[in-house]
Order: C-alpha cells, then structure tokens, then sequence
C-alpha cells in the first residue's frame, strides 16, 4: 500500500477490557491498524459511569487517530459508528486542522477541503453529575511547568495524582520527586504505523497533547478523578507564524481555543463535574519560570529538552543537550531570575556566552526569522528577558548578550521591553473553584 495515494481514513472500532484500550483504524480496505493503551491496576468500570466511560473512549478513539490519518491525508473520513453530532465534529474539524497545521506547513499539504467528520447526530443535553472524587490527575511532562503546577496544588492541601503517558525514565524520576501518587499509562503505537513510515507516509509533528487529553480524561472515569489540570501557560495560544490566511501554531493542543473545546465537550457529553483545565493558563512563561526559580528540589532532575522524548535519535547525557529552541528558552527565561553560577550549574555551560547559539537566540526573539515551532514562549518576552539580562554587568560581556546590545536592541523600542508585564496574571482561564486557590501560589 503506498499511503499517500490512499482514499478513504476509516474508524473502525474502539473496546476496553481488563485497563486495555484497543484503538483499530484502517486506510481504504487494508488491515487494521490498532493502538494499545494499557491502563495499570485499572477496577472495573462502575455502572454509573458506564455511560461516560463510553463516551470518553469514543472520544479517545477518535482523537488518537490523528496519529494515524496524518500518514495518508486522504480526501474521505469514515466512522464506522456513523455521523457525529455537531459538537463533536466541531472539536475534531478544529483539532484535525489546526492541530496538523505545522505538519501541513511543512509538507505543503492543504488540509482545509480534506478535514470534514459527518455530522447529522442528535445534540447532546448536559451530561450528569457523577460526584467523582475531588482529586486531580496533573500531567507530568519532565519540564519546569507541569512541576509548578504539582506545587501550587500541594500549597493548598489538595489531593492530587502525578500522571504520565509512556515509558520516560526522566519523567518518572520528575513524578517521584513530587512526592505524589504516581500514576503511569502506556501508550503503544500500531506497529504498521512505522511499516507505513518505511513505505513513504506523510510525517510530521501532531498535537500530541490532544491524545494524552484524551486518554486522561477515560482515566480520570476509571480511577475516579473530578479534575485534569495541566500546566500550559498563556503563551501557548500564541501562533508560530501565518501562512496562507491559517494560523500554524506548534502548541495549538496546548492553547486555550482547545481546552475550551475540550472542557466544554467533556460536561457536555461525559459528565457535568469533570473539569479539564490549565493550571497555569494565566501565566506567561516568564511568570512561571520566576516561580520555578524558587523549586531548588527539582534543580538536579527537570528537563526541557525535547532531545531526551524522542521515540527515536541519540538522547543527551546530562538532560540537556545545550543547542535545541528548548534549552535555549528555558536558560533565556530562567536567567532573570535564578544567580547566574546556579543556572549555569543546571545547564552546565553559558548558552549566552556561545556566539554560535546567536542563530538560535535570533529565533526566539524573532529577529531575522520566526519563532522555533517548538514549545517556547511568545517573541516579545524573549525579548524582554534578554533586555533585562542586557542592563545586568553579569551578563551584559557574554557574547549573545553584547551582541543583542550592540546590534538588536538599536531597532527596538525599550518602552516595549519591560519584564514586569510579563509577570502579571491574566484573568482568563478554566480552573474550577475548587483550585482557584492555587493560583496565587503561582503568581
């Protein structure tokens, strides 16, 4: 089978037994291919949540395919289930779209007359109330942000479990240290999905953080949970660059347009008091980096590079690997705030005293070039940090930071520049009352 020349994407079945999720998908009429989600030490389904839990996986199925219909982009979507209603098509048409825009982007596809979910299904009235348990799975990714989030929840005495989805060694040692239950889902893709890389599929990034969504709100039906609580920041929502009249942002499952997709469709359609929220949605990165600076326990195991996630490629030695858009920002956002010997004990080496990283620095200021499709923060507050480091004598002879004096900062406009904008919270986000209380160990 060559897949780009397939026609027809087709949904054939999702079913769930004894904590194993089977995903089953299926290009024209070729063999099935079938995901595996293993859920551990799962109880059975409680009856009064039969019905959500159903939902729930329905949803999980149809979010997850995004892994699969990326390799073909056929011009038909089929669900063996019929139409959906119009809730539903509505947050796979927006999550199908926007969340493959970079993946389009990159491989010149146009995916607007391609992505269209058959819709004609009755609407949904409110979903019940299920009194699931007043806890909440955070998702732990590794990295500065998820661990604020787990450290504002604890501030206020709330319970709380730390979930992951895969087999990171980095990702665990992270959970382990936040002192929480622990919670570890597996997620094994379809083996033919890597024959259909071999054969010459279509490749490329793929909202990621839609399907660990997915999965975590069946999760949050099974373990009985009342709340999903992630970390991602305001800057998220931001777009990497337009092109063509559409927005390509890389982080668009991480943005605020998808949670409310999401966290309106699960009251909707799975149950009334399951919250799916942002912890840290008021925030900017250069907020959250400022109270991160302040978790010296996670200093020795906390890492934003992306080189160590990789499913396949050389991993870095010491969690940070010094030349990708990650560690440049993190160690850009990280420096007004931390003494310079501590950061540079964490990264161990000057990023900003480096003239050969200037190319990368350049990216995240959007100087000469747009910003990394990577997950990073907004151009101005990269911008507004390296101001700050700029008017510091510690930082203002390394060779990044002279030359942003000497050759960048002349175009721009310092009443532009300031931090303190940055650290101000913004009023708009999802978190429920029950977590409200949080987000003033935040700001």
């Amino acid at each position: 089978m060559q897949p780009r020349l397939t026609q027809v994407f087709r949904f054939t079945r999702a079913s769930y037994a004894d904590g194993v999720a089977e995903l089953r998908y299926a290009f024209d009429d070729g063999e099935e291919l079938v995901e595996t989600i293993r859920f551990p030490q799962a109880p059975a389904v409680p009856a009064e949540r039969r019905a959500a839990f159903d939902a729930a996986l329905k949803l999980l199925h149809l979010i997850a395919g995004v892994s699969y219909y990326k390799a073909g982009v056929p011009p038909k979507i089929e669900l063996a289930d019929g139409p959906l209603d119009d809730a539903t098509a509505d947050l796979l048409d927006a999550l199908y779209l926007h969340g493959l825009a970079e993946f389009a982007y990159r491989n010149g596809i146009d995916l607007r007359e391609r992505i269209a979910f058959a819709r004609g299904a009755p609407a949904q009235s409110s979903a019940m109330a299920l009194n699931l348990a007043r806890r909440t799975l955070v998702p732990i990714g590794g990295g500065k942000d998820s661990l604020v989030a787990v450290e504002a929840i604890k501030s206020i005495g709330g319970e709380a479990t730390a979930v992951w989805v895969g087999n990171s060694a980095l990702i665990a040692a992270c959970a382990e240290r936040t002192g929480l239950p622990t919670l570890n889902i597996q997620r094994e893709l379809a083996p033919g999905l890597f024959e259909m890389n071999r054969l010459g599929a279509w490749n490329g990034h793929i909202p990621v953080t839609a399907v660990n969504s997915a999965i975590l709100a069946v999760a949050a039906i099974l373990y009985g949970y009342d709340s999903i609580a992630f970390a991602n920041e305001r800057s998220a929502s931001a777009a990497t660059l337009e092109y063509d009249g559409q927005q390509v942002n890389h982080q668009w499952s991480k943005g605020y347009a998808f949670e409310q997709l999401l966290g309106n469709w699960l009251h909707t359609h799975v149950a009334s008091d399951l919250h799916y929220c942002s912890l840290l949605r008021p925030y900017s990165e250069l907020a959250i980096t400022r109270a991160f600076a302040k978790l010296t326990p996670y200093f020795d195991v906390f890492s934003s590079c992306n080189r160590n996630f990789k499913l396949l490629g050389p991993k870095p030695v010491d969690r940070w690997c010094g030349q990708c858009p990650k560690c440049h920002f993190v160690f850009l956002a990280l420096a007004p705030f931390l003494p310079k010997p501590r950061l540079l004990s964490i990264f161990g080496r000057n990023l900003l005293d480096d003239e050969n990283q200037a190319g990368g620095f350049d990216a995240l200021l959007e100087y000469q070039d747009h910003k990394p499709f990577e997950c990073v923060g907004e151009g101005a507050e990269a911008r507004a940090a390296m101001y700050a480091l700029s008017q510091r004598p510690e930082w203002q002879e390394d060779a990044v930071i002279a030359r942003f004096r000497s050759e960048i900062l002349p175009q721009l406009d310092a009443a532009q520049l300031a931090l303190e904008p940055w650290l101000e919270a913004s009023p708009e986000h999802r978190v429920p009352a029950r977590l409200s209380a949080a987000l003033a160990a935040i700001g």
